[in-house]
């Protein structure tokens, strides 16, 4: 489901859809605006955004000024995307009428967020878990868990601070070069920063650490699946975070299969007996 926060392009959307084959299994909400082909054309014509602000380009910072100022189409009025169009927020409710399960996935680091931001390095709106709620439909009492991800270093792709930038000979000795999934821009990297860190917590009132990346700033943790297996430094710094950020590291990545992940979270089995303890007052 994409909510009506989402910028929807119709030609990118269509072609994910059969490229994952979730024709069946896809729902855009009908207030969702159209990102169009003018909005490309305002950000590369414009020098600020272009040049000094380092846009990708892709024309969602246009397409949401264009919102704000009431004069965006919308997904109801796109016949392209007529067999996909929903009430999202609806059945998003409904769903948790029904006690079933939601997850909502946010957008962009935290401090890429318009009003959190190192602006104006920014993008064009909030992306911080409260904005991902709004964008879904979903208040503040039906949230349980807020997961945050970070990376076991930073990275940064376009213009804006980088606290402790390593150069780039730096960056591919350590094996830490990517590059942005839009523009295929080099990424600046550096070391993991504790004090944004606990920033992005706080702004997002993170319940959950999500870290990725743990085998690339330490090799010897590559494909571990068992916290207890992790050598004494990837732990130890699992361990700084918590200590930092006062909030748990309960997934891990260690490699680039979808099975290499040290999970700590608690089991579904432990879950039942401590809401049957709860439950009968103890």
């Amino acid at each position: 489901m994409i909510g009506p926060g989402v910028p929807i392009e119709t030609a990118i959307l269509l072609n994910e859809i059969k490229e994952t084959d979730s024709e069946n299994r896809t729902s855009v909400d009908y207030q969702c605006a159209m990102l169009e082909e003018r909005h490309k054309t305002q950000e590369c014509e414009s020098e600020h955004l272009s040049n000094k602000i380092g846009s990708t380009k892709s024309g969602v910072g246009a397409c949401n000024a264009e919102r704000a100022l009431r004069m965006v189409k919308l997904a109801r009025q796109e016949t392209g995307l007529r067999p996909y169009v929903a009430d999202t927020v609806g059945e998003i409710h409904k769903a948790l009428s029904n006690g079933r399960n939601v997850m909502v996935e946010g957008t962009q680091g935290t401090f890429l967020s318009l009003y959190h931001g190192t602006y104006p390095y920014v993008t064009s709106k909030d992306v911080t878990a409260s904005q991902a709620c709004a964008d879904v439909g979903i208040g503040p009492t039906d949230v349980d868990d807020v997961m945050i991800i970070f990376k076991a270093y930073v990275t940064r792709v376009g213009e804006g601070p980088l606290e402790g930038q390593l150069d780039r000979e730096e960056v591919l000795r350590r094996g830490w070069m990517e590059h942005g999934t839009v523009t295929g821009r080099e990424r600046r990297a550096a070391p993991f920063d504790f004090k944004l860190a606990k920033r992005a917590v706080h702004l997002n009132g993170a319940t959950q650490i999500a870290l990725t990346k743990l085998d690339v700033l330490y090799p010897k943790a590559k494909g571990v699946r068992d916290y207890s297996d992790l050598p004494k430094e990837p732990r130890e710094f699992v361990s700084a975070i918590e200590r930092e950020t006062n909030v748990p590291v309960t997934l891990m990545g260690t490699g680039p299969d979808e099975k290499d992940i040290v999970d700590k979270r608690p089991s579904r089995k432990t879950q039942r007996l401590k809401a049957a303890l709860v439950s009968r007052g103890r």
